[in-house]
């Protein structure tokens, strides 16, 4: 394994320049909040920050990789970093994760904290993702978000920070992730090794995210979006039942949400071709008169999708949904 991070990608890039720009300063903040979507590299700019702070090569070079502090990382034994995100329910059988981080964890590593550095240089804490802090855990931190101490670092990774209090984000500074150009996007995909027309249908699909666009990929998922789309066509016309489609995607659970996920984006971009925003219409469908019932539609498949991860059956929530959609569809048909 490499001691030297892995090369960014220009946004990514951009986003840790930021950042080593403010620390060479002296103005990095005590706390750093790294948000916006899913997959848009927030993790890797996070270890690449943790890299060069802890690394002993002079602030104007970029971590050494062969230092004693870059092997201790590497390793997962460096004393004055530590990595806070989902722990093993204790005594769970089969073993499993929590589905949160908890205060007695949050309480460790602020012991930790308040200690001298054992290496005498920075100390650090990562957490990922901050969002799962519950109550006591983020009540805990606050704490030591309040109380900075020189040359100790918290970076806090999320893609959903409205869900952390907003005492804990009004005192961290921001490092935010937005999709970046298509063209960046575009040159990226080429370079991970995605042929140009695929690298494109991927883009659109994914709306311009390319994180997302090269995870689908690497994983075949533009095939299952286009049977998905298909098959939401086809309850739409009224060729398939609801009920039977609803159990087919439902029985694959590890792409139901993903699914979910392609028939939420084609409810939008049926809104926005609608509304004359200019977003493509969804192949076989046409968008309905009455966007407003759309909305509400989107908004219920929104509520369904998180669910998904509940050890409940929710075939027949989705078939109710896909009826509704097929009543949607069949109204727009007869005012044609």
């Amino acid at each position: 394994m490499s001691l030297v991070p892995a090369a960014l990608a220009p946004w990514q890039q951009q986003r840790l320049d930021t950042a080593l720009a403010a620390w060479r300063a002296g103005r990095l903040g005590h706390a750093q909040l790294l948000c916006g979507p899913e997959q848009l590299g927030k993790r890797a700019v996070a270890d690449a920050l943790v890299a060069r702070l802890l690394c002993e090569a002079p602030q104007h070079l970029p971590p050494c990789g062969h230092c004693r502090d870059c092997t201790l990382r590497v390793a997962g034994t460096h004393p004055d970093f530590r990595l806070l995100t989902f722990e093993e329910v204790p005594k769970s059988s089969p073993p499993r994760l929590r589905t949160e981080i908890v205060v007695d964890q949050v309480r460790d590593v602020i012991g930790s904290m308040q200690l001298t550095a054992q290496r005498g240089g920075a100390q650090i804490v990562l957490i990922d993702p901050a969002d799962a802090l519950n109550k006591a855990a983020a009540n805990a931190l606050l704490k030591t978000l309040e109380e900075p101490v020189g040359n100790r670092f918290l970076l806090l990774v999320s893609a959903a920070p409205q869900d952390l209090p907003a005492t804990i984000r009004s005192r961290c500074q921001r490092i935010e992730f937005v999709v970046p150009e298509r063209e960046s996007a575009r040159a990226w995909l080429a370079a991970q090794g995605h042929p140009g027309a695929r690298a494109t249908e991927a883009l659109e699909a994914a709306q311009g995210h390319p994180g997302l666009a090269d995870a689908w990929l690497r994983a075949g998922h533009l095939a299952l979006r286009e049977t998905t789309l298909k098959e939401l066509a086809g309850v739409a016309r009224g060729v398939l039942a609801p009920l039977g489609v609803a159990q087919a995607w439902m029985a694959d659970t590890d792409v139901a949400a993903l699914r979910l996920r392609f028939v939420a984006d084609a409810a939008v971009a049926l809104a926005r071709h609608g509304a004359g925003v200019g977003a493509a219409p969804v192949a076989g469908l046409t968008a309905p008169a009455d966007t407003d019932k759309l909305a509400a539609w989107f908004d219920q498949l929104n509520r369904l999708r998180p669910q998904l991860t509940a050890p409940l059956r929710h075939e027949l929530a989705l078939a109710g949904l896909l009826a509704e959609w097929r009543g949607l569809m069949a109204t727009t048909e007869t005012r044609r």
